[in-house]
């Protein structure tokens, strides 16, 4: 079967517009089809050969993903509800050690996973001198802080009080041959790029060679959103950083019913869960968009009722009365479903997505259970990397170990 890629999906592969992507139709750079009696667009896979960086929707990888050969060990710091531990331990890596600050977070990682090891409170307080076993992974996606130069270079002792010193203290502590930092794409231009240069130099400080860092696409690694995270990895001194080589996209990219609905994701329909509802009067506004529309949609003495001020102002505003398609995956979750500047109404129901709605686009298994009340549950869920970006980065990291142990001999 051919597969069929929207305007929406074909900037979102190629990191362009849509602007851009209407003007390649228009001067027959990148010519799109259109459903009779439509004004869609969409394009065939074969229409995007042309592209280089598309290669892999061509060439899929082939072969299975290897095993560890022996047991590595991780050690994961801001756990958050599991989608990073959990995709590890699919790509075979053990983990013995969790930590987190929020109760509902480690209450979630502790009914699902009673044998982990979950930390819970200040990451300050760990003592990893109390690990009885070798730590071949550090990992964690600390929240993003700014640092305070004073027209100095900074080393690890200067960023003592921050997230991310406790994360190299980690790292120096354990002194494992991979460590993977992960945050949000917005950590490579934070304070102008200096946050992540001070990263860079002290992981090097504590002798780690940092790759360049790398912006994943969730769409390219069976993820059904619309989600980029930055990971920064560095490998000890004494191996070859050359041996790890980030995950290979995957060849097809996956809509939000492969995420509802029985697909090659999902072997059954999301399961029935609860969620939140929107007011009387949100719900007849919405009711009126079409799915993959948004306010503009709308007529325009709805528009204005709706927009409120906004509808004056400058800007897409391209999340606001956002409905999503069934064909498309969706767009990137947040914390909360039904937030005015970033809607996430489902396709078909004029509702907000529900909590195993959510979980499904992040890729949890339908059996992975969150603590708390429905809106810690959409926090959790929304805060998460997704389990299938998560584990083939963790695919990656035992294929890399596997190497390593040829060069060290530690079999």
């Amino acid at each position: 079967m051919t597969e069929i890629y929207s305007l929406n999906t074909v900037a979102d592969l190629l990191s362009v517009s849509k602007e851009t992507v209407r003007r390649w139709d228009n001067s027959g750079r990148l010519k799109a089809r259109r459903k009779p009696g439509s004004n869609y667009r969409y394009y065939q896979q074969e229409d995007l050969k042309q592209f280089d960086q598309l290669a892999y929707l061509f060439n899929p990888k082939q072969g299975q993903a290897e095993r560890p050969n022996r047991d590595y060990h991780t050690i994961e710091l801001f756990a958050g509800s599991g989608g990073m531990a959990l995709g590890w331990e699919s790509a075979g890596l053990k983990n013995v050690l969790l930590n987190d600050f929020d109760k509902y977070c480690c209450q979630t990682l502790r009914h699902n996973r009673p044998d982990w090891n979950i930390i819970e409170g200040d990451v300050s307080k760990i003592e990893y001198e109390n690990i009885d076993r070798k730590v071949d992974v550090v990992t964690g996606g600390f929240p993003c802080q700014a640092f305070s130069y004073a027209g100095k270079k900074l080393g690890f002792e200067d960023t003592r009080g921050t997230l991310f010193y406790e994360f190299a203290r980690a790292v120096k502590a354990t002194s494992p041959k991979i460590c993977v930092a992960e945050n949000v794409r917005g950590l490579l231009n934070h304070n102008g790029g200096k946050t992540l240069e001070v990263m860079q130099q002290v992981l090097q400080d504590i002798g780690y060679s940092v790759l360049p860092p790398r912006v994943l696409k969730a769409i390219n690694y069976r993820v059904p959103q619309k989600r980029e995270r930055l990971f920064l990895v560095a490998i000890r001194n004494d191996l070859n950083s050359d041996d790890f080589v980030f995950p290979y996209p995957h060849h097809k990219t996956y809509s939000l019913k492969d995420a509802l609905k029985a697909s090659e994701l999902f072997d059954c329909d999301v399961p029935l869960s609860g969620g939140q509802t929107y007011p009387k009067r949100k719900k007849e506004i919405l009711s009126m968009v079409p799915p993959g529309g948004y306010w503009r949609d709308l007529p325009v003495k709805i528009q204005k009722e709706y927009m409120k001020k906004s509808f004056y102002l400058g800007g897409g505003k391209t999340g606001m009365a956002r409905r999503m398609s069934w064909d498309e995956p969706s767009l990137t979750l947040t914390c909360a479903p039904a937030q005015k500047q970033t809607e996430r109404c489902h396709p078909e129901e004029t509702r907000p997505f529900t909590v195993r709605e959510y979980a499904r686009i992040q890729t949890f298994p339908d059996d992975w259970t969150f603590a708390g009340s429905t809106t810690q549950q959409y926090k959790q869920i929304g805060n998460a990397v997704p389990v299938n970006l998560a584990k083939a980065m963790g695919e990656e990291i035992v294929r890399f170990l596997n190497k390593s142990q040829i060069t060290d001999g530690t079999f």
